[in-house]
């Protein structure tokens, strides 16, 4: 039997890692990259250090405003899965790579199975929170991350289709770390536990450049190094000019130098709804520089302190932010293998 994964983002790569290889032992997959993460820091690394084999197909689709980049993801998804007939079809997050995954995928009747549903940030400014919720409404099956997320589909009437199988992300982390080393500590010059790791590339922080200049700025005022690696949407944004005193300006890295990183920094402080999911699960003091997130769990246990309105107070709210002793294991355990057990007694339904 058949299983179409499709993926097109760094989340999504590190999302199906673990799942893949439960998947190719007992069924034909045809992983389909849409190429929406398209240089190496950004893909290809990452399927090389997850051992995720090489794409099926690269569509090559990386620019265009959202709908024209999830039309021609679309038409493209179509023809393949016509061509290959799929019995499944499997969608991760919530880029458009999962929309046009989704929308394809019903509208030609294949079962179709969202990873990481059910998350809501309730602002649909955001295209993420507009994509995530059509997924969750024409898919099949949903896999759900957390029990809260669980409570969000059922407020929407999804209950009867929804799983909590835990995130997935949990045992991507878990190879990683087994696999990352402190080599890129000593590149850089730093000691665990004596810099903040920065991501930014929301855009409502980067693409107003006196904006991200001015959080820059600010950020630039913490007493240790600032390691930022640049995503490639801030890099448009970032006038590299200007001049800071603390903060490290760096390349992309590949998945495990990134978690070394994750690992031993002092704090994280990122806009990013997995990179809050990750620094919650290697146990690291998380600011997020958002007005909300998806991930609610990490604000409620006291790991993860979010910043709306970004301001010169927010910089003492970062250093005096501290974390709890305890850390409750919201994201569950072994969920690559709960997944399989449901996607294998689906498909042997099928069969």
């Amino acid at each position: 039997m058949k299983i179409v994964s499709i993926v097109g983002a760094r989340p999504q790569f590190i999302k199906l890692a673990p799942l893949s290889k439960l998947i190719r032992g007992s069924f034909d997959e045809i992983i389909i990259h849409t190429g929406q993460h398209f240089d190496k820091e950004m893909s290809e690394f990452f399927f090389i250090d997850l051992e995720i084999p090489v794409p099926d197909y690269n569509l090559n689709i990386n620019s265009g405003n959202h709908g024209n980049q999830t039309g021609r993801m679309m038409i493209e998804l179509e023809r393949i899965i016509i061509n290959d007939i799929p019995d499944l079809v499997i969608i991760f997050g919530d880029t458009n790579s999962t929309l046009a995954g989704a929308l394809v995928s019903s509208k030609l009747h294949i079962p179709l199975i969202h990873i990481e549903a059910g998350l809501r940030s309730f602002n649909k400014s955001m295209p993420e929170e507009l994509n995530r919720t059509v997924a969750d409404h024409v898919s099949d099956f949903l896999f759900a991350p957390t029990e809260n997320a669980m409570r969000n589909l059922n407020n929407e009437g999804l209950l009867a289709k929804a799983f909590n199988t835990g995130d997935i992300m949990n045992d991507s982390l878990k190879f990683a770390e087994l696999h990352c080393n402190t080599d890129i500590l000593s590149k850089f010059n730093i000691k665990s536990d004596e810099y903040y790791l920065l991501t930014l590339h929301r855009p409502y922080n980067v693409d107003d450049k006196g904006k991200l200049v001015y959080i820059l700025k600010h950020i630039d005022l913490l007493n240790e190094k600032i390691i930022f690696p640049i995503h490639p949407r801030t890099m448009k944004s970032l006038d590299r000019s200007e001049q800071f005193r603390n903060i490290i300006f760096i390349e992309p890295l590949s998945y495990f130098d990134f978690v070394a990183l994750q690992k031993n920094a002092l704090k994280v402080i990122t806009d990013s709804g997995g990179i809050q999911k990750e620094s919650y699960i290697l146990k690291k003091p998380c600011i997020t520089i958002r007005s909300e997130t998806e991930w609610v769990e990490t604000v409620e246990a006291g790991w993860n302190l979010l910043l709306d309105n970004f301001n010169e107070g927010s910089i003492e709210e970062i250093r005096n932010f501290q974390i709890p002793e305890h850390h409750p294991p919201i994201f569950g355990e072994d969920v690559a293998l709960k997944m399989f057990n449901l996607v294998e007694e689906f498909l042997k339904g099928k069969s």
